[in-house]
């Protein structure tokens, strides 16, 4: 253990960071820049920086939200893909993270176990479990005034796995892609590709370019939209703007254009879903059955997914990539058979059946004695929990980049520290009241948020209790709005 880690440990932190993803990286460079006179430590429970885009390797791995929203404010994406790749993003990470002298505030290889609030000391006593390269572990304890919990919404120890029947019999590898091999090689090898949403779209193209004859199979279909793969508008304005300006009038156009159809789809669903459908009619073109690409729910009660460039619609129309819409009844040593009774032929089935959420890492919290149950609590402008002191949980939209609320969760945590700390205030509590009803914190009928519901913290019908998914007003909200609002308890 080095002398600067002791040193940490030896007398309380400011705020601890959970997670040296986008979110505590970016969280990191808010406290960094708003506030420099506050002490802070990141903790990672791998062994490197980028979360999601370090844990994710499977072929073709990319965002659907363009970089121009999901990248930094103040840190101008420069790459020529809007629709970024995996490793891009990653890069682009630890780029920040360095510029920022960061990387000397992580400590990997720690695994946060649970939390104990002291409301005497005004204290979070952190357990974090540590894992040594030859996979030794043993427990460290932190103290801090203030936790901020940036390790995203879903397990990166499972994803979601349905059982299927008959599955030993099948005789090829079954492959979850949260959870890639590195020796997989899929040239010439009949796949199969199980799902329909953004995995599956992103894992279906890059398989074929890789020499796989592909099959995607899907239960039900998604909304799927062409998105270019480059921005020419952001790039012509770089030719004669500054880049940081240019960057900005990209943001705001993207931002403005998608809460422009967000709002179009949630008032006038039925018009949106048909142009929907019209677009991908001429995408995919005649000879496809658009039975593939009709959802039976409307636009953007599950999240839409993005094709960059059209390229798995053009791999269906060069019949490169065959689209089956049906249920599975049981697997065979051959491949799948089809409730139709049509059977898919395999070497290789991968099952981008989704992710398993969960809350804050499985992280155990403790108040004064009392376990918290997060879906006992209810969130506070989707940034706080109900009765639970000095703790900041990061979580995005569902309908836009997931930086977009980071960045606005960040910046409310670096104008809170400095308030208190104008007040003479220790803590900060939300504190409910008795006529606020509970509501589901997710409005979305995703798989994996519905089979959350009994894990997240819920919302309330009222400010300050209500989960906005409109970057707009909670920019206006959580930026310029009053922190002593009444619902915020301040205690010294």
């Amino acid at each position: 253990m080095n002398k600067g880690q002791e040193q940490f440990q030896s007398s309380p932190l400011d705020v601890l960071i959970i997670g040296a993803g986008l979110s505590g990286i970016g969280t990191a460079r808010a406290l960094t820049r708003h506030c420099p006179d506050q002490r802070y430590l990141i903790l990672e429970r791998r062994q490197a920086i980028g979360g999601t885009w370090d844990l994710f390797r499977y072929p073709g791995i990319r965002s659907d939200s363009d970089m121009y929203t999901l990248g930094y404010q103040d840190k101008p994406w420069t790459g020529r893909k809007a629709i970024a790749d995996g490793a891009d993003i990653k890069r682009y990470i630890e780029d920040a993270a360095e510029e920022a002298g960061i990387n000397r505030h992580i400590r990997f290889r720690r695994q946060v176990v649970s939390a104990r609030w002291s409301i005497e000391k005004a204290i979070w006593t952190v357990t974090v479990r540590v894992a040594d390269a030859e996979g030794r572990q043993q427990e460290e304890r932190y103290q801090a005034r203030f936790i901020a919990s940036c390790s995203g919404y879903y397990s990166y120890d499972e994803g979601h796995r349905p059982e299927f029947a008959n599955e030993s019999a099948f005789a090829g590898r079954i492959v979850h892609p949260q959870f890639w091999p590195e020796d997989m090689d899929c040239q010439g090898k009949r796949v199969i590709v199980i799902g329909s949403g953004a995995t599956a779209v992103t894992l279906v193209p890059a398989l074929a370019e890789r020499g796989a004859q592909v099959v995607m199979l899907q239960r039900s279909p998604s909304y799927v939209v062409t998105r270019p793969l480059v921005d020419r508008l952001s790039l012509g304005m770089q030719k004669w703007l500054p880049v940081p300006l240019a960057y900005h009038l990209t943001r705001w156009k993207n931002v403005l254009l998608g809460q422009y159809f967000y709002r179009l789809a949630r008032s006038k669903p039925k018009q949106v879903k048909r142009y929907l459908l019209q677009l991908l009619q001429r995408q995919v073109g005649a000879d496809i059955d658009m039975k593939h690409f009709t959802p039976s729910y409307n636009p953007w009660d599950e999240r839409i997914c993005a094709v960059p460039d059209g390229d798995l619609f053009n791999l269906l129309r060069s019949r490169q990539v065959e689209m089956v819409t049906d249920t599975i009844d049981h697997f065979t040593e051959d491949g799948i058979r089809l409730n139709s009774g049509q059977e898919l032929k395999a070497d290789i089935i991968v099952t981008a059946t989704g992710l398993k959420l969960n809350a804050m890492g499985d992280m155990q919290l403790d108040v004064d004695g009392e376990l918290v149950q997060p879906a006992e609590r209810m969130s506070y402008k989707g940034m706080m929990l109900s009765d639970v002191p000095n703790l900041i949980l990061t979580f995005g939209y569902t309908n836009a980049s997931w930086t977009l609320k980071a960045e606005l969760t960040s910046r409310y945590t670096c104008r809170l520290l400095r308030y208190m700390d104008r007040k003479g205030y220790r803590v900060a509590v939300p504190r409910r009241t008795p006529e606020v009803q509970e509501q589901p914190f997710l409005s979305f009928t995703s798989g994996y948020v519905q089979r959350a519901r009994h894990i997240l913290p819920k919302q309330g019908d009222r400010a300050p209790w209500q989960v906005h998914q409109n970057y707009l007003k909670d920019k206006y909200i959580i930026q310029y709005g009053r922190l002593d609002d009444g619902a915020l308890q301040f205690q010294k």
